[in-house]
């Protein structure tokens, strides 16, 4: 067999004749076995020749192109990026946590089934809930789970006709797209003129096809909804449900609970409150808690505690079925717990509170710089507006989030929520020191004037990054979808 020439130009660098690796050698006797001739290539794989040297700066050298909170601030709203402690990656590698099989049974696995029953316990706590599953692996697989609760609740009580489910213009994206996954009606209630949800818009869905209510509290612009007691009795006296989107947990942590607030089922994004690197898409981990009355319903199987011992209860013949291949991200789980440990309940309140008072410290610093629709105060996240400095410079929100990639910062979620126009929502998270947040103070100065006095810079930027200025739209109508030499791209 041959490798065909063209097969290597989807490596870079590749010089024929300079291989870097050696396979060991088959330890099956010839003859004894055979690969049937459908199954067998019929050209050599097109594997990359370099030495082992440039291999390793090929990587080396790509990997100094990735950004993450480990080298500079990442004010991401809505997504809690917080420093994550190395003390929890190292419990999370600990031999009897990452090599454990999950077919293992439960009596030779009591250590990972402490763990997973100590964290629900501790979670329940923390949000004012009955019990819940690890299962789902990330916010969004909490949210379908949970809206698959809410369906199997009414169809025991016997009223499958509530499929109508309402959620607020500031709730996160995923809220709606879980609960029509689920098979709900999704209804959009518009939020007041001060961003808060108005309990009286509810009324006109107050009958008895309500399914519930979705929110984020607080919402993603950062306020806190001071009448979520006024909408937990409307629609509980409705006979629907609420859902806590737990994404924005970290702003209230150890000051107030979603189960005190009324929620019936709650989700966390522990790979936000409880630390766990989340860049790039994963990992995650979506914890579903509930009160009492949907226990039945929770995913199989449930950690129960029998004894001195824990175990995993299938017998729950209401139960909505596993939601998950095994039983949950069992690395963003031991990172969770150990994170949990360390910081103790007046830590994990003080982390709330510290989160607080950076975002209210960013928010009074640059409310005068740039527009702010809600000038607080805020909670852990607040959002600030580009729409004023595009109408007068044509600067828009993504020209200021290019000139922060340009500093070394990475930007803040840009156009979300929808209802503000050009939108940034900054989350500066309890970690970063007063220096970090009085730099990036100074860059979002420095940008703001740079709009006023030479805005086609801005247009420009970064220049300095591996990556420079994306044309997005002809990114979006033409994206490239393979791999080419950077001298074969097209200009």
């Amino acid at each position: 067999m041959k490798i065909e020439p063209d097969q290597l130009t989807a490596f870079e660098g590749t010089r024929p004749g300079a291989p870097g690796y050696r396979f060991p050698d088959a330890d099956i006797p010839a003859g004894k076995a055979s690969v049937p001739g459908s199954l067998r290539r019929k050209i050599q794989a097109a594997l990359p020749e370099l030495s082992e040297i440039e291999t390793v700066r090929h990587f080396t050298n790509l990997s100094g192109r990735n950004f993450g909170v480990d080298l500079g601030f990442y004010p991401l709203g809505s997504c809690t990026m917080k420093y994550n402690p190395k003390l929890n990656e190292d419990t999370a590698a600990l031999n009897g946590f990452s090599a454990l099989h999950p077919l293992q049974p439960d009596e030779d696995s009591q250590g990972v089934l402490e763990m997973n029953g100590r964290l629900i316990d501790g979670l329940c706590k923390i949000t004012g809930m009955a019990g819940g599953t690890l299962q789902p692996m990330a916010g969004a697989h909490g949210e379908f789970t949970g809206m698959k609760l809410f369906r199997a609740a009414f169809r025991a009580r016997g009223e499958e006709k509530r499929t109508r489910l309402l959620v607020p213009d500031s709730s996160h994206g995923t809220n709606p797209a879980s609960a029509h996954l689920a098979g709900f009606d999704v209804v959009t209630i518009p939020s007041g003129s001060d961003g808060m949800l108005d309990p009286s818009a509810l009324d006109p869905y107050l009958d008895d096809t309500l399914a519930g209510i979705m929110l984020t509290n607080p919402s993603t612009l950062g306020l806190f909804e001071t009448s979520i007691q006024e909408v937990a009795d409307k629609i509980h006296g409705a006979g629907g449900l609420l859902y806590y989107d737990g994404a924005n947990l970290n702003a209230v942590m150890g000051r107030t609970r979603p189960g005190d607030m009324g929620f019936d089922v709650v989700h966390i994004n522990l790979h936000k409150t409880f630390s766990t690197p989340h860049g790039g898409g994963g990992p995650g981990a979506g914890p579903v808690l509930v009160k009492e009355n949907l226990l039945p319903f929770l995913p199989v199987p449930v950690m129960v505690r029998a004894g001195d011992r824990w175990k995993r209860d299938w017998d729950r013949p209401q139960s909505i079925g596993k939601v998950s291949g095994w039983y949950g991200n069992t690395g963003v789980l031991v990172r969770a717990f150990t994170y949990m440990l360390s910081m103790g309940g007046n830590g994990l309140k003080r982390a709330s509170d510290l989160a607080v008072l950076n975002a209210n410290y960013l928010l009074a610093s640059l409310k005068d710089v740039y527009h702010a629709p809600y000038p607080g105060p805020c909670k852990h996240e607040f959002v600030l507006s580009a729409k004023t400095l595009k109408d007068t410079t044509g600067i828009a929100a993504m020209d200021i989030a290019k000139g922060l990639v340009e500093n070394g910062i990475h930007p803040p979620t840009v156009y979300f929520p929808l209802i503000v126009h050009e939108c940034m929502m900054i989350e500066p998270t309890e970690t970063e020191t007063k220096d970090s947040l009085d730099h990036f103070v100074d860059v979002m100065k420095e940008l703001r004037e740079l709009a006023d006095t030479n805005p086609e810079a801005l247009h420009q930027m970064p220049q300095s990054t591996a990556v420079r200025r994306v044309d997005e739209v002809r990114a979006a109508r033409s994206p490239v979808l393979s791999h080419m030499m950077i001298g074969d791209r097209p200009d």
